[in-house]
């Protein structure tokens, strides 16, 4: 007789991800009304279950394994499947409106993964979205016209806003593009962007001032699909993420410096978060997540 596969214990799994997201354990058994040392045997238990450690000691803290990392991702998951299951047998699917906005790199490569599947799985929750670049959402986010954004890092420091993850500028040309003889000959670069004020505009720009090589706009445009059809089209090069990137572009590592890297931050308005927004917070940082970990790769 084949052997079931073991169970997973829920509350062991709600222990470890309330513990990692408060970041003590002993702050997770108050929130769960739990002792401490009661916390610490379904920790026990879920390592036992799983049959390796997810959790290592580092200086007063704990942190969390390969495994543990691994093993988060789908303890979210589980819970929420979890809850979700109740509420329904119960008749308390979730309710409600989200108003979300998002910088177009995430609109077009990012989010139709994260709203469609959320909205299948909760139709009762009617999610309004809306594309645009920084300043816009930003403003949204303080007349509380928005209750979450997903946008680049501000220049600033924005109440209320999460860090997700930082990826890698790059700059991104057609795979036919050659550089070197206008480098070598000290011609301006041709480049196509966005118009100001852009973060990856004056990335690209003062990286180019500090090396001392000229440059021009050729093409600026007020949408990243523009932007997109320019570069493929030969007019110039760009700088953005590899996210969303066309097949036929490539990026031009080596040729030029540095743009740095940008990060990608959750902003949530002011006030308390429903339980359906708080949902959706996790999915999008958990895509984040993955992202940053592939851009991690495609760099190393």
């Amino acid at each position: 007789m084949t052997r079931l596969p073991l169970s997973l214990d829920p509350d062991a799994l709600r222990s470890f991800v309330t513990g990692v997201e408060c970041g003590s354990f002993a702050l997770a058994a108050t929130k769960l009304c739990r002792s401490t040392s009661a916390i610490s045997a379904q920790l026990k238990k879920l390592e036992s279950q799983c049959g390796t450690t997810l959790l290592v000691k580092k200086g007063r803290h704990l942190a969390l394994t390969a495994s543990g990392e691994i093993l988060l991702s789908y303890a979210r998951r589980l819970l929420a499947l979890n809850d979700e299951a109740q509420r329904a047998v119960k008749g308390e699917l979730l309710q409600g409106e989200i108003r979300i906005g998002m910088q177009e790199d995430f609109g077009e490569a990012l989010m139709p993964g994260i709203l469609g599947p959320f909205s299948r799985q909760h139709p009762g929750v009617k999610i309004t979205a809306r594309v645009d670049r920084n300043p816009a959402l930003l403003r949204a986010i303080e007349e509380q016209a928005l209750d979450m954004a997903l946008l680049w890092q501000p220049e600033q420091h924005a109440p209320g806003g999460q860090l997700l993850g930082t990826w890698p500028l790059e700059w991104i040309g057609h795979q036919s593009i050659d550089i070197a003889p206008a480098l070598k000959r000290g011609e301006p670069l041709p480049l196509v962007m966005f118009d100001a004020p852009c973060v990856m505009r004056a990335r690209a720009t003062e990286s180019l001032d500090r090396a001392g090589i000229p440059w021009r706009m050729v093409f600026i445009s007020h949408s990243l699909s523009g932007i997109w059809a320019a570069v493929q089209a030969g007019l110039g090069i760009t700088v953005r993420t590899r996210v969303g990137m066309p097949s036929e572009l490539v990026p031009l590592n080596g040729m030029l410096p540095s743009p740095g890297q940008l990060g990608v931050s959750l902003l949530g308005a002011a006030g308390e978060a429903t339980e359906a927004q708080r949902l959706l917070q996790t999915l999008m940082t958990e895509a984040v997540a993955n992202v940053t970990l592939r851009q991690a790769h495609a760099a190393g």
